[in-house]
């Protein structure tokens, strides 16, 4: 079976939201739940606040459904408000909404994930990504994402990350195309940040970056990125994405058929070692 998320949204042509966007139903739903609990408790938003730790702007902003509150907010207002869970069970799907639409089946698999291979030729994989590099990302989207949105989702990119720390540990691969590394997304600074965030995470115990070098003649990784899953149950996918378009293959023959084009890839590159003296060489020449 091959299940097709395209990035045309629901109600793009009406002006409706789609589901879980800042301002949409479920966003909506948990704002007006958690000003019914902040008003029984007695409490303005300036002292409702105090006691989660957000100024009174940001409870407004969760209140009229216009921003996306993380999961801490909603461990310390749930008990706050005597909420009795009720805050609580809307959390998974709250956290769902830092995602565009297109990406959120994706994320959910990926964070269960216990093998996780990554092809990378436009730019440096999210989970790889410092939060600079990802704001710098995002703020040359076309069409411009507001500050608040860019914000909202270089959190929701970092916060993909846990996958690092999780047990047991995950098996994670990435092939980078040379040309990623070379390219100054955000200045030379920031791009400097990400080099050395590659090279740590190069150095983990579950983690092998490999470098795709751009003089390479033979190259059979022409067709685009994608992301390979494995989870728990030994179910294995992939994931294409081309322009906020996304695909997640499951029927067995086209996953086997981009595992393969994976292996090659993988024999093509430069192996982990070599990889990390390519990134080393390049923060030295600036």
């Amino acid at each position: 079976m091959t299940v097709v998320r395209g990035d045309a949204e629901p109600g793009a042509e009406t002006g409706e939201r789609p589901e879980g966007e800042p301002g949409s139903g479920v966003m909506m739903a948990f704002g007006r739940q958690l000003k019914l609990l902040r008003l029984r408790a007695g409490l303005d938003r300036t002292e409702f606040g105090k006691l989660v730790g957000y100024a009174a702007q940001s409870i407004a902003s969760f209140e009229q459904g216009r921003r996306i509150p993380q999961p801490a907010f909603i461990d310390k207002a749930d008990p706050v408000l005597d909420a009795g869970g009720l805050l609580l069970a809307l959390k998974d799907e709250v956290a769902r909404a830092q995602y565009p639409p297109f990406f959120r089946d994706m994320a959910r698999l990926e964070a269960k994930a216990i093998t996780l291979h990554v092809y990378a030729t436009m730019a440096v994989p999210g989970l790889l990504q410092t939060a600079e590099y990802a704001r710098a990302v995002f703020a040359v989207r076309r069409p411009l994402l507001d500050e608040e949105t860019i914000e909202q989702r270089v959190s929701a990119r970092l916060a993909r990350q846990a996958i690092f720390g999780r047990k047991p540990m995950p098996t994670l691969s990435f092939v980078i195309e040379e040309s990623v590394l070379r390219r100054p997304v955000g200045g030379w600074d920031v791009q400097r940040g990400q080099l050395e965030q590659i090279a740590v995470h190069g150095l983990r115990r579950n983690v092998e970056v490999q470098i795709m070098p751009t003089d390479r003649h033979g190259h059979c990784g022409l067709a685009g990125p994608f992301t390979l899953i494995e989870n728990s149950d030994g179910r294995r996918m992939a994931y294409v994405e081309v322009q906020r378009d996304s695909r997640l293959h499951t029927e067995r023959g086209v996953v086997r058929d981009v595992e393969e084009q994976y292996g090659i890839i993988r024999a093509q590159a430069l192996t982990p070692s070599e990889s990390l003296d390519v990134v080393k060489g390049l923060l030295e020449e600036e």
